[in-house]
Formats: C-alpha cells, structure tokens, sequence
C-alpha cells in the first residue's frame, strides 16, 4: 500500500465500505470513482484555487462588493476542498457534529448573507460586516478541530477583555 493510499484512509477514517446503501450521500460516494491520488490531487486544486480567491479578493479590497463575492467563493473552495479527501458524507457528518454545529450554522448563515448583501442588495457595509463574521465563525470552526484551542481561545480573551483589576 502506497503513502497516498495510507493517508486518504487515515483521513476518511478506514475503508469506504462503511457507508449505509440506503442514504442519498452514500449512493453520491460510489459516483467517485477517483483514485486516493486523485482525491489528493483534486483536494490540492480546489484548496490553491481558493486560497488564491481569497488572496486576490483583497486586490478588489475597496470595492466591497466584488471582494466580498471573490472571498466567498474561495471561502466555500477552500472548504469544500476536504470533501475530495474525504468524502462529503464524512465532512457533512464532521460539519454538524454537535461541536461545530454552531460555528457551522453561522459560518453558513453567514455566507449566504455576504452574498445576499453584496449580489442581491449591494450594501457595502453589510457586506463587510457579513464578511468579518464570516472570518470570524470560520475560525471557531477551525478551532474544534484542534484538541483544548477553543477554551484556551475563550480564556486568553476573557483575560485581555477583564476589565477589573
């Protein structure tokens, strides 16, 4: 068994034939036919190619509009790049677990209001505020996934916002 093979297993967390028949996102997964090397190389793509949305919305910074559509969708790239790795059931699972199921439902909800603000009602300032929610619900998110950042977080900023001597 090859290095690629060994750490799309890893990551998907055993072998494929775990998946129920009967579920909607277990008949997508044997759709996929692409290889553990494929799955790497498409999760590399996706994730380059929204790391470099977000990274050239901020060219676009003072049209806020346009930044905050580019940031979005390199947003949902960058994350959705996991699926390949591990399959979207698993990262649906993994997204709604009840631990980042509130960083979940804001980071979404977040989302659709950027693009509503910016593509349906072209408010700047909703947008931006939409967009600084958005970064900050991405990175709570983020945190669930290393063991102890949360409270470690939750603490260091209870202590920079004490205000009693």
């Amino acid at each position: 068994m090859d290095a690629l093979t060994r750490l799309h297993r890893s990551l998907v967390g055993g072998d494929e034939e775990d998946l129920p028949e009967d579920s909607i996102l277990g008949d997508t997964e044997d759709l996929c036919s692409l290889s553990p090397v494929q799955r790497i190389y498409a999760f590399a793509a996706c994730l380059v190619a929204g790391l470099a949305l977000m990274i050239l919305s901020f060219i676009v910074f003072v049209r806020p509009i346009k930044f905050a559509v580019m940031f979005t969708f390199g947003n949902i790239l960058a994350i959705g790049s996991t699926a390949f790795v591990m399959g979207p059931q698993k990262q649906l699972r993994m997204m709604f677990d009840p631990v980042r199921l509130y960083a979940t439902a804001i980071y979404v909800g977040c989302v659709v209001l950027a693009l509503i603000f910016a593509l349906g009602i072209h408010d700047k300032l909703l947008t931006l505020i939409a967009i600084i929610c958005e970064i900050c619900a991405l990175f709570w998110y983020s945190l669930s996934y290393i063991p102890f950042a949360r409270r470690m977080v939750s603490d260091l900023m209870v202590k920079l916002c004490d205000t009693e001597l």
